[in-house]
């Protein structure tokens, strides 16, 4: 049934048009296809859920290649050199009713050895009918002498303003209205996939599905607190206890705020980029107030007020761009930190006693 379908599944981009943040590929491929001048290999490189696989389909599909005649491969289930050999007796084989066959091979980098050997081989003398698309997340693992066969797209990781934009078009087509602040962070915990944050947002849609009264219409409104709850994401207060504490050079306000994240098990790493994302509309909104209204989008009206206090109380210029980089400088750590919280609790220790 519909209903069950995931959301990445159901809306995922059937034309080019649909393609987003992808423009700088999208147009190119367009053009190759409109002058005829379609290539024998192509690489497609990005992370995951950026639409590698869905622009490979459609580009084989805008060629005129037929369901038949399209052949879609999982390079990790399917690594070996018996593999590759198959496909490579399969690929000297004409289409069934189209002028080419695509072959897309996802997870291209997890390939053997010897199944990397194989298919050079073909990507050498590949027969005219024939068309490869690699997908790939890890760039660096694929040879040298594949790359240089090979017409490279880079995918781009989608922006939180695109993925914001996508999840608000897609909770309205579902029938439910996803306040902007509550968009904003489900873009976040996408991390620059789409198909993460869609993933995030199916959590919410199924949660509020399931918890609507019988008969209830429609239309039931999402906020940025039922994101929060759902999804386990730290919490508004506990993002902005920890900019109050930088603002007031209250370091024990600061280290509580951390220390209750921990406890609750938080993702340290999305705390640090939501108090990021946060500090960076208190320095807009301190320095560029006559972009006040567009930030407003992005807030509640409760969050909006709580900031603009926080600027008006900040006498001393505690909440300044220094600041900024120093918690940047501890987002770039925290992978590295055997205490996943202390890059953050030192980059507070840094920020306040600087002044």
């Amino acid at each position: 049934m519909e209903q069950h379908l995931a959301l990445y599944r159901k809306y995922r981009p059937k034309t080019f048009s649909e393609v987003l943040g992808q423009d700088h590929i999208v147009k190119v491929l367009e053009s190759s296809i409109d002058t005829k001048k379609v290539s024998h290999a192509y690489l497609f490189v990005g992370s995951r859920g950026t639409g590698k696989t869905s622009v490979a389909r459609i580009f084989a599909s805008e060629i005129g290649v037929s369901p038949n005649d399209l052949y879609e491969i999982d390079a990790a289930s399917n690594r070996g050199i018996e593999d590759i050999k198959l496909l490579r007796d399969g690929v000297r084989v004409l289409p069934f009713d189209s002028k080419y066959k695509v072959y897309i091979i996802d997870e291209v980098h997890m390939l053997s050895k010897d199944a990397w050997g194989a298919l050079l081989k073909t990507l050498e003398e590949p027969p005219k009918h024939v068309i490869f698309i690699l997908a790939t997340t890890e760039f660096h693992k694929v040879p040298e002498t594949i790359i240089s066969r090979c017409q490279v797209f880079t995918f781009r990781k989608a922006s939180d303003a695109v993925n914001k934009k996508m999840l608000l078009d897609v909770a309205k087509k579902e029938g439910f209205e996803l306040e902007s602040s509550g968009a904003e962070l489900l873009a976040i915990l996408g991390d620059g996939s789409f198909r993460d944050a869609q993933g995030e947002l199916q959590k919410v849609l199924n949660f509020s599905l399931g918890h609507r009264p019988t008969g209830e219409a429609k239309g039931k409104k999402i906020n940025r607190e039922d994101v929060e709850k759902i999804t386990g994401a730290p919490k508004t207060t506990l993002v902005n206890n920890f900019i109050s504490a930088i603002a007031e050079k209250d370091l024990e306000k600061g280290i509580s705020a951390v220390k209750v994240a921990v406890q609750e098990n938080l993702d340290m790493k999305l705390y640090l980029k939501l108090i990021i994302e946060k500090l960076r509309i208190v320095i807009i909104l301190k320095y560029a107030p006559k972009i006040k209204d567009e930030m407003a989008g992005d807030l509640s009206g409760t969050d909006l007020e709580f900031l603009k206090g926080l600027v008006k109380e900040d006498k001393t210029g505690m909440l300044r761009s220094q600041a900024l980089a120093t918690l940047l400088e501890a987002y770039q750590n925290m992978d590295n930190a055997f205490i996943t919280e202390l890059p953050l609790e030192l980059a507070l220790v840094k920020i306040i006693s600087k002044e």
